[in-house]
């Protein structure tokens, strides 16, 4: 006599195994290389799929995506810096390297910016209008990542990669950029409106002033101590003022825009709070265009 067939249930992907586990979500059978566990049972591949794309993926406590715990941005603001830096050095050649204020200098007038800064840099040159009064609105954002030497960049990027790190786990990447930007935006701005025609402007200090005055403002919206930030803010306004050569003007804007830009960040509320974040960044980056534009005027 033939066997009579076998009624047991067979894994929906696998038809070769025969299994009397069912998917809790759906009710397929599954085999023990299928079931994935879950609160309740066990799920199947394609219901554990399913339930990915419905579920909202995890947010700071400002809205930003948890990818900003890796700290790709803040790689990425470190490496675009030192290969501009680079980038001077080859183009002004062997003076660059060896001459004074070169590429180890600090706060000097090397070739650097002679050449190459001449194009990213500078708001006006030797008294003689050009720049950004001309028309060069991009050396607003260029002169951020323009430095006098190694060590005005490595004094820089010391600074970002120890707090913006932070900033970015907590804001996520794209507001952290935002920020960053707008910070050293804010900064050169201000360096153009109220620095003298013919005093040249340049570095990341304007975003780096930004960003400490960014991490006592996120540190008080989640009732952290602010404290630990407080001597390094002193120290580098300290240095500011009393450092021959050094932009007064372009760090006061970037601790100032930082700090605007970071309260729009961290002070709106749900519902809708990329739209009102999205909003105050805006009106800050229009206030600068505005102050920008009349600084032109006055020129001429």
């Amino acid at each position: 006599m033939s066997e009579a067939p076998s009624t047991t249930p067979v894994c929906y992907r696998h038809p070769d195994r025969e299994t009397l586990l069912r998917c809790s979500r759906c009710d397929r059978p599954i085999c023990t290389s299928c079931m994935n566990d879950a609160v309740v049972g066990h799920h199947c591949p394609e219901c554990v799929k399913e339930g990915r794309r419905s579920q909202r993926p995890a947010r700071t406590a400002f809205g930003g995506s948890r990818a900003g715990q890796l700290g790709y941005v803040t790689t990425g603001i470190i490496a675009i810096n030192s290969l501009v830096m680079i980038a001077s050095a080859i183009v002004g050649g062997p003076k660059a390297i060896a001459g004074a204020g070169g590429f180890f200098g600090l706060l000097g007038t090397g070739t650097p910016l002679t050449d190459f800064g001449e194009v990213l840099g500078y708001a006006f040159y030797g008294g003689e209008i050009h720049g950004i009064a001309e028309g060069e609105w991009y050396r607003l954002v260029t002169a951020m990542f323009l430095h006098y030497g190694a060590v005005h960049l490595l004094l820089n990027m010391m600074l970002v990669a120890q707090i913006g790190r932070y900033l970015e786990a907590q804001l996520g990447p794209m507001r952290f950029a935002a920020l960053y930007l707008l910070a050293g935006f804010g900064g050169n701005v201000a360096a153009y409106v109220f620095q003298a025609p013919n005093q040249p402007s340049a570095g990341a200090s304007t975003a780096t002033f930004g960003l400490i005055a960014a991490v006592i403002v996120v540190n008080r919206r989640l009732l952290r101590d602010p404290g630990p930030m407080i001597p390094l803010l002193v120290t580098n306004l300290i240095f500011t003022f009393t450092i021959p050569y050094i932009s007064i003007a372009g760090h006061l804007g970037g601790l100032a825009t930082g700090a605007a830009a970071a309260a729009v960040l961290a002070y709106p509320r749900l519902p809708r709070r990329g739209l009102k974040q999205a909003v105050g960044l805006t009106a800050i980056l229009l206030l600068l265009l505005g102050a920008a534009v009349l600084r032109t005027q006055s020129i001429f």
